[in-house]
């Protein structure tokens, strides 16, 4: 942990820490501690020199940290390991490349923002600076190759859930990876696999998660479908505590990978379940009604040749051109 990380994390117990002990704690000079509360309040710490007291945290900018992390991180491994980056591609590119070079299970990459955000069909997500939490789990579950399929749905519920613990909303889940508030989306997932290619095992999976938080201006494309805690609340939960949330979730469900078990809440949290969408594969596009989600997180929908169930694909919630209520 750098010098900067150690220090935030002796002043966010709130207590005031003497100049002598901050020293003593991170192993330099009493003139490297001033340089460093110097350097913080730089940052947007209010910090608070206490005469022969020491120093005192008053409050914190809405910056991405680890020791801000670890303060509501409960996990045994989830977010042990963390890379908090000021910009990356994406999160699920660097995760995955670590994935594959042996990082172990529960390793999370965090970015303050993206330039090359993915998400589901190689479409791109808006990952603007200090705008929201873009983070991706290296998991390495110990299932099959098809039970991984319900990682997805899995880490939507967690999502939601810690949306909830840290702001005053209500979160849906549109299958089979987007979060909705009030209508309009503020959250997508993207969950990639890596097989064993001798084996057939799965060797990894990356959940990719990003969070619009912040209050924010959308580009015009997306202000019709597209909103933010932030917009939504008035005001955007920290970040830190957000990320940490969501690790608590996640490591929870966990252990119900296998008996999906989270899936009715999955189905309770559904706000395509008993609409009309219209039905996204690739150029195709046709209006089905969502009747369910099956067991192995599969939508259920009913369409004039019967019953059938969407492994893949998506679906939209907007209007048509023949006028069907379906994004």
């Amino acid at each position: 942990m750098y010098i900067r990380e150690k220090a935030l994390a002796l002043l966010e117990t709130g207590e005031t820490v003497s100049g002598e002990q901050l020293a003593k704690e991170l192993g330099v000079s009493r003139n490297a501690v001033w340089k460093v509360m110097k350097r913080l309040r730089e940052d947007g710490y209010e910090i608070e020199a206490v005469t022969n007291r020491g120093y005192r945290l008053v409050s914190a900018p809405d910056v991405l940290s680890e020791a801000g992390i670890r303060k509501w991180l409960k996990t045994r491994e989830l977010g042990r390991e963390l890379e908090i980056h000021d910009r990356l591609d994406s999160t699920n590119n660097r995760a995955k490349m670590l994935a594959a070079a042996g990082a172990k299970h529960g390793t999370v990459i965090i970015a303050d923002s993206q330039s090359g955000g993915r998400g589901r069909q190689g479409r791109s997500f808006f990952s603007p600076d200090h705008s929201g939490v873009y983070m991706t789990m290296i998991l390495r579950p110990d299932c099959a190759p098809d039970q991984a399929g319900l990682l997805t749905s899995l880490a939507a519920v967690a999502t939601a859930r810690a949306v909830e613990k840290t702001a005053d909303v209500k979160a849906d889940i549109k299958w089979v990876n987007d979060l909705y508030i009030s209508g309009r989306k503020i959250c997508g997932i993207l969950c990639e696999a890596g097989l064993g290619m001798e084996a057939g095992k799965l060797e990894y999976a990356v959940a990719g998660i990003g969070v619009n938080t912040a209050r924010m201006q959308f580009p015009p494309e997306l202000q019709e479908i597209a909103t933010s805690i932030g917009n939504e609340c008035g005001e955007a939960p920290e970040r830190n505590r957000l990320i940490a949330e969501i690790l608590n979730e996640t490591e929870a469900l966990l252990g119900d990978l296998k008996t999906g078990h989270f899936l009715e809440e999955s189905r309770k949290r559904s706000n395509v379940i008993g609409r009309t969408v219209t039905v996204i594969e690739g150029d195709k596009r046709y209006p089905a009604k969502a009747v369910d989600i099956d067991d192995q997180g599969r939508l259920v929908i009913e369409t004039e040749d019967g019953r059938t169930c969407l492994n893949y694909g998506e679906v939209s919630l907007k209007l048509t051109d023949n006028g069907a209520e379906g994004k």
